[in-house]
Formats: C-alpha cells, sequence, structure tokens
C-alpha cells in the first residue's frame, strides 16, 4: 500500500476508545479539506468566468475564498500533524539511540500540544473581541467572527493530535513521528 492509499484509508491504531475518535476526527478533516480546495476552485473560475465573459465580477467572491483559506489552513495543521508531515530540525534528535529519540519525541508532542492548547486559548479570546466589536464582511454581511472559528478548531484538532501522538510513543516500543507514522527515513533510488 502506498504512502497515498494509507492516508486515503486512514484507521488509527490508538488504544480503546481512542482509535475510533482518531478516525473520525480525521475522516472530518478530510472532508473539510477537500470540500475546501473543491469550493475555493469552483468561486475562483465562477469569478474569472464572470469577469471576462459577461464583464462582471462576484463581488463576494473574495470574501468567500478568504474564508475558505482560513478554514483550509487550520483543518490541514491538524492534517499534517496526523500524518507526520509538519516541518522537524531533527540534527540532535537523529544522533539520539531509539529510547532516546522516543522519550525527546514525547516530550515534543506534549510541549507542542501544549502550545497548540494556549493558542486554541487566545484565538478564542481574539474571537469573542471580534464578536464584541460586531464587524461584518462587507459583501456577505457574515459576522466576521464566524471566518475564524476554524482558527481554534484547528488549534484544538491538532493539539489533540500532538497528545495522542505522544501515547502512541508511551504506548509503543517504536518511535512514532504521529499516530501511525514510524520514525525513520525511507530508502530511495538514486540514479548513477
Amino acid at each position: 500500500m502506498t504512502e497515498e492509499e494509507s492516508e486515503k484509508n486512514y484507521r488509527s491504531t490508538l488504544p480503546g476508545p481512542l482509535g475510533p475518535i482518531d478516525t473520525w476526527i480525521s475522516k472530518i478533516e478530510a472532508v473539510i479539506l477537500a470540500m475546501g480546495v473543491i469550493l475555493m476552485a469552483i468561486n475562483t473560475i465562477a469569478n474569472v468566468i464572470g469577469r471576462f465573459v459577461f464583464g462582471e465580477s462576484l463581488h463576494f467572491s473574495e470574501e468567500v475564498n478568504r474564508i475558505l483559506i482560513v478554514m483550509v489552513t487550520f483543518a490541514g495543521i491538524g492534517y499534517a500533524a496526523r500524518h507526520g508531515r509538519h516541518i522537524r530540525m531533527s540534527a540532535i534528535y537523529d544522533a539520539l539511540p531509539t529510547g532516546g529519540r522516543r522519550w525527546l519525541m514525547i516530550f515534543i508532542c506534549l510541549f507542542t500540544a501544549l502550545v497548540m492548547f494556549v493558542l486554541c486559548y487566545y484565538s478564542i479570546g481574539y474571537i469573542v473581541t471580534i464578536y464584541g466589536r460586531g464587524r461584518v464582511l462587507p459583501s456577505l454581511s457574515i459576522p466576521v467572527w464566524i471566518m475564524y472559528i476554524w482558527v481554534p478548531v484547528g488549534f484544538a484538532i491538532t493539539g489533540i493530535q500532538y497528545l495522542l501522538t505522544a501515547i502512541k510513543n508511551l504506548t509503543s516500543r517504536d518511535v512514532y513521528l504521529s499516530t501511525h507514522v514510524v520514525d525513520g527515513y525511507k530508502d530511495t533510488e538514486t540514479e548513477v
């Protein structure tokens, strides 16, 4: 099974009720990301057609794309964490033996989860502030705070994902970058 197929058919290996919860969150993320990108493409194409064929742009197109970009970005950070696609600087980490790497990964995951939950908390405060100001999007007349709902949701899901990765590393002998991605480098063929 290729890496792309394993992402498509993701099934969590976490123990107990954590596995089905993780699998369920994964499916929701996949739908949000797919629908967000598809809707952005449809919206942009419709705006281009409107502008060049009918001589009239869709006045709400920019605002819709802004909402979708925020949604895809913050749903995507949880997806990246789930599939071990986050940025790592691993010079010291790679030099450690397996046991040291596992404990360092547990610390990294717990610290990152804490940071994500703190960012979630502050983003909720930001949304409350925006809500209190009563701002609305000019074309759609939707309250601005609705657009930013995805920010704390994304931070919370990412924090949960890092917490689950820490649990996976605590309950396993291998080192995991995410709940199902084992640490290591792929051997790639080089041309001679």
